[in-house]
């Protein structure tokens, strides 16, 4: 029987296993509201959610490995995500625990109202910090020594390819992945914070000036925003950085000073938006007419009345775009024009480890070695969103 004809009878059975929910639901409860008005794509979700989690369980306990003495990647590394998600959903709520019983009232108070999501992520943020800061002393060996032995497997398994004093392996030319992920922290994250926090400066400033002067300079600012939002930016930053890298080497300034500015300037276009917006919503407050009848100057304007008040669209802002100027920075290193060597980057990392996802077929612990550095910028960027979610969530003003 063919694939096709498997799932079309799998969504049968599906659709049939609704209707006898809803049915039997109704019954059961003496046709209570829940099920008396349960639309029938709400119990189609009910029944799918209740057939993953079957099938989830079911094939968690399938055998590692196959009759045939080969491993099976696909179990191993399900096994690996369900045991994580349950280890991190543990660490989580024991943190939010901590934060409530430890601190000041008003950090008491704010984990009390904090989603463990939120837990999460700022528990994921602390970890990346420490390790970003600390990563001097924590890594075992430099970012770029080259040690005696060149593309050992991941696991320490000497009958597989391992080495016990290389837990995560080595790559191409022998350098210490285990390192190499630490220090990596400290480039790519603490890189991509300082180009957002320069892209906030930038497209902040010109935002709340444009507001409140409006006139030509407000129409000079936004025309030219216009004209490069209108660029798609992945590719405006690679024709920049190739165009740099020329530059880079005649001025004898490193190509990753040019990466910084390049994309501070493409996402401050985006933070200049957000800023125009709320600034303009502010000036025509009755407290900005009064600042500005007792004298005022401009700075006073901006960073006394607009600023405080523009504050947490900002922040949420925030959040996201560090998001975006991450993952286009492992983008731009993927591509080779990122950050450059010696400095440990997880986008370079990903490109030049990919060959090791060959050996999963005998040792899927190997083709772990590529998605390191993969997993890493997936995990910050998802703590990043659960954070600005909840960040969105309370200046909303939405309640439970």
């Amino acid at each position: 029987m063919s694939n096709l004809m498997w799932l079309a009878i799998i969504l049968a059975v599906l659709l049939g296993g609704a209707y006898v929910f809803r049915m039997v639901g109704q019954a059961a409860t003496g046709n209570a509201p829940k099920f008396r008005d349960m639309g029938y794509g709400e119990a189609f979700g009910y029944v799918l959610g209740g057939a993953l989690l079957v099938w989830a369980v079911y094939y968690y306990f399938q055998p590692q490995v196959a009759e045939t003495g080969v491993p099976n990647a696909g179990v191993v590394f399900f096994r690996w995500a369900v045991q994580g998600f349950i280890i991190a959903a543990i660490a989580a709520f024991l943190f939010r625990l901590l934060g409530r019983t430890v601190g000041t009232a008003g950090s008491k108070k704010l984990f009390r109202s904090m989603p463990l999501t939120a837990a999460f992520g700022i528990l994921v943020i602390l970890i990346y910090t420490f390790v970003a800061i600390f990563a001097g002393a924590i890594a075992p060996y430099g970012q770029a020594e080259i040690l005696g032995a060149a593309n050992v497997m991941a696991g320490g398994d000497p009958a597989l390819g391992g080495n016990p004093e290389y837990p995560l392996g080595t790559d191409q030319i022998g350098r210490d992945i285990l390192s190499r992920l630490i220090y990596g922290a400290q480039n790519t994250v603490g890189i991509a914070f300082i180009t957002t926090c320069l892209a906030f400066f930038i497209g902040g400033t010109l935002g709340f000036l444009a507001s409140t002067l409006q006139g030509w300079l407000d129409q000079l600012l936004s025309r030219s925003v216009d004209v490069l939002m209108a660029i798609p930016s992945l590719i405006f930053a690679l024709l920049l950085m190739t165009i740099a890298s020329v530059w880079s080497v005649k001025l004898g300034i490193p190509l990753t000073i040019f990466m910084v500015l390049i994309i501070a300037v493409i996402d401050s276009t985006r933070v200049y938006r957000l800023a125009r917006a709320v600034g303009l919503n502010i000036v025509v407050m009755d407290y900005i007419e009064a600042a500005k009848l007792r004298g005022e100057g401009l700075g006073y304007l901006v960073f006394k009345e607009i600023l405080p008040n523009a504050m947490a669209p900002l922040l949420a802002e925030f959040g996201l775009r560090f998001c975006f100027v991450f993952l286009t920075i492992a983008a731009l290193s993927f591509l080779g024009v990122g950050i450059q060597p010696p400095l440990a980057d997880w986008g370079t990392m990903v490109r030049d480890l990919a060959p090791f996802i060959n050996f999963a077929a005998f040792a899927p612990t190997a083709a772990v070695t590529p998605l390191l550095a993969a997993g890493a910028i997936a995990l910050l960027t998802v703590a990043v969103n659960f954070v600005v979610d909840w960040m969105l969530h309370k200046t909303s003003g939405l309640k439970e």
